[in-house]
């Protein structure tokens, strides 16, 4: 009897295990394949990495599929992530692509000088790397400076630019020692002094928790890569670089900005093939992150405009 029990629960028990088994056998087998579908899926969407010309790893992302492309720039001690609203509204009619710049992000950080014209050649080498034909570059604040040197390298390839809260005044006759003053605070103490220089940017009615990660974030960037770039874009403002490079761009120029700063029309439109502003209301610095959504519409009525603009100058 005793052994007649024993072999019975022996059973139960083996085929509880073989049914144990079977069972996660189908569920390592749907594990697999959901792993395999999203693997599929977000192929792209892993960052890639390209060579600079000075051999510096560029990080970048790309989205969606047509044209013209979008290259998305961040600005000063940001990166690709300050991007993320723009990802799902842009990609369902072009190919985005969001780069990271060198020193900055995933990029790499083997620079000794983090020049405009540097950054430049790494939307360059960004936009080889996809293969991207017909190009719509967009910058934010330090950003600005940046497509426009990468626009000066790839003439054929950029039908316009859209600045974001940048452009004010490309004019603007920043003396070294009005720099000096700006940037002592930074080199004293980088991480408080950011942090002071990025609330002046920000808008009191910007979500508490939003403002305090671009604070912590930008703040959190490596001093001698962020103290290189402000001098290096700083300097463009100081020799008046900053307006000449603008006369070797032959292409329609739009900024969608905040209304933090005034746009000074006239002095752009001396330098600019062309010039236009869309200004959004009570914005900030930062309208890609805390505006999106009237920032993203602004931004589709920019581009528009400049597929009308290369439309009209091809008639001729």
């Amino acid at each position: 009897m005793k052994h007649k029990v024993f072999k019975d629960s022996s059973l139960r028990i083996w085929n509880t295990i073989q049914q144990s088994r079977f069972i996660s056998v189908y569920v390592l087998i749907f594990v697999a394949l959901l792993f395999n579908v999203c693997d599929a899926k977000g192929q792209t969407e892993w960052p890639q990495t390209v060579a600079s010309k000075d051999g510096t790893l560029i990080s970048y992302e790309v989205y969606g599929a047509g044209e013209p492309t979008l290259v998305f720039v961040h600005g000063w001690s940001c990166d690709s992530r300050y991007w993320r609203n723009q990802i799902s509204p842009f990609s369902q009619k072009h190919k985005i692509v969001l780069v990271d710049l060198a020193g900055h992000g995933h990029s790499g950080v083997t620079r000794e000088k983090y020049s405009m014209k540097a950054f430049g050649e790494d939307i360059l080498s960004v936009v080889e790397a996809t293969g991207s034909q017909d190009i719509i570059l967009i910058g934010h604040s330090m950003g600005g400076a940046v497509i426009a040197e990468a626009a000066r390298l790839m003439p054929q390839r950029v039908k316009g630019i859209i600045g974001v809260d940048t452009y004010e005044n490309i004019e603007y006759p920043l003396s070294p020692e009005e720099f000096d003053q700006m940037i002592a605070p930074l080199q004293k103490d980088f991480q408080s002094g950011t942090r002071q220089f990025v609330q002046q940017m920000l808008s009191p009615n910007t979500d508490a928790n939003l403002r305090e990660w671009i604070i912590a974030d930008m703040s959190a960037a490596p001093p001698s890569i962020a103290l290189s770039a402000m001098e290096e874009l700083m300097s463009q403002s100081i020799t008046g670089q900053a307006a000449k490079i603008f006369e070797e761009i032959h292409i329609p120029i739009i900024t969608v900005n905040g209304d933090l700063w005034q746009i000074d029309y006239e002095a752009n439109r001396r330098h600019m093939f062309s010039f236009d502003a869309i200004v959004i209301k009570k914005a900030d610095h930062f309208l890609m992150m805390n505006r999106s959504d009237e920032f993203n519409k602004a931004m589709k009525q920019a581009i528009k405009s400049i597929a009308e603009n290369v439309k009209e100058h091809n008639k001729y």
